[in-house]
């Protein structure tokens, strides 16, 4: 658990629009290892950045994708309430309360009718002050038959000072419509990271989630929750995670098939160095017909940390069908064996090993998409060995 009082509260000023060039080197590279480009914007169909609790940059380059900040969508839509923690509730725990009670801003990115974006949107959320908390709220609506690509990078220009990252995020995935959502997370040793989202997905409406953390964090909790309560909506969750020592990881991802031949899959790679994790995944079957798949498996390199996995299943009703499959252990020495009779030497065979492992096939990742996330893995390996 973390002490809220421990840290201070910024105001959020009232949006501004900078120049993202404007940025110091030092925070474009740190938000570029997020996969946030903000020198090549040609590639992207939309940028929104925020720093601390005031977003500085929102822009969009392709028409009938909306990007800007979610105070601003307060006043320009009448009808903005029927978004606003509904996915999400805002006394799920004192997370969501403190960015209710603080006003928190956040990126507004709405896909219109039938509209499919050409290249990602991408958004930063930015921590930029020593012992701050970070409060934001992010809503994202795909419309009835649209494509949203988002990819979200969450960083911070802090070292080894501590800071508190508090994330509401809300998705509304509308009859037809799909979303590819790929967040990279880039903290540091003594940040704290509490995310919370939810999302609502209605007849054959697709999520693809990709959740990508490979650096130091002292306490990172998250359990998105997919409602999948249209017919034959589809939610999909592929994590990622490598935990360095002093790392301590609680990541899950819920889903629940409430809608007549729903469909999900949860699939975890897990990677210790010295780091705690707990790896969740829970499925829940309410209707007929529906399908689910779980599965979860952890390496533990070294001699210490630990991976706990928790996969769970709940099936209420005759003719569903869910599985799951979880593995923790560590690498098979005849594997590194093969491999070094072969001219590798022990590190190179682990590394090889261990960028197989983490060879995740996002069935339906754009290219570009898939481009960020294995040059983000692979950017993270050189930091292993």
């Amino acid at each position: 658990d973390i002490e809220l009082s421990n840290y201070t509260v910024d105001s959020s000023e009232k949006p501004k629009n900078i120049d993202p060039s404007s940025l110091s080197a030092e925070d474009k590279e740190q938000m570029l290892s997020t996969g946030v480009m903000l020198d090549d914007p040609a590639q992207r169909s939309g940028t929104f950045i925020q720093m601390g609790n005031t977003p500085v940059h929102y822009s969009q380059t392709q028409d009938g994708i909306e990007i800007m900040a979610v105070s601003q969508a307060k006043e320009k839509y009448d009808w903005f309430g029927d978004y606003w923690w509904k996915a999400v509730s805002v006394d799920a725990d004192k997370y969501t309360a403190h960015v209710e009670l603080n006003n928190a801003d956040g990126y507004f990115i709405r896909a219109l009718p039938g509209v499919k974006t050409v290249f990602p949107v991408q958004a930063c959320l930015y921590l930029n002050k020593v012992g701050a908390v970070q409060d934001v709220h992010n809503i994202v609506i795909a419309e009835e038959g649209s494509e949203l690509h988002i990819i979200t990078g969450c960083t911070t220009s802090l070292h080894n000072e501590p800071g508190l990252h508090l994330g509401v995020s809300e998705f509304y995935i509308k009859k037809g419509a799909k979303v590819t959502f790929t967040m990279i997370h880039n903290w540091t040793p003594a940040m704290g990271v509490r995310p919370r989202t939810g999302i609502i997905i209605e007849d054959n409406g697709l999520l693809l989630n990709n959740y990508v953390i490979m650096k130091p964090v002292e306490s990172l909790q998250q359990n998105p929750t997919a409602n999948c309560i249209g017919e034959n909506a589809t939610a999909r969750f592929n994590s990622i995670l490598i935990a360095p020592p002093g790392s301590n990881m609680d990541i899950g991802s819920r889903v629940l098939l409430n809608g007549k031949g729903a469909k999900t899959e949860i699939i975890s790679r897990t990677i210790t160095t010295g780091g705690n994790i707990i790896a969740r995944g829970y499925i829940e079957g309410n209707e007929p017909d529906v399908k689910g798949h779980l599965e979860c498996r952890g390496l533990i390199l070294g001699d210490s940390g630990s991976i706990h996995a928790i996969p769970e299943l709940k099936g209420n009703l005759a003719g569903i069908d869910l599985s799951h499959e979880a593995a923790v252990g560590k690498i098979a020495e005849e594997e590194v064996e093969y491999l070094m009779a072969r001219g590798l030497t022990r590190d190179e065979a682990t590394s090889t090993i261990v960028r197989g492992f983490l060879n995740v096939d996002i069935e339906g990742l754009p290219p570009l998409l898939n481009d960020e996330l294995q040059k983000a893995i692979k950017d993270s390996e050189e930091d292993m060995f």
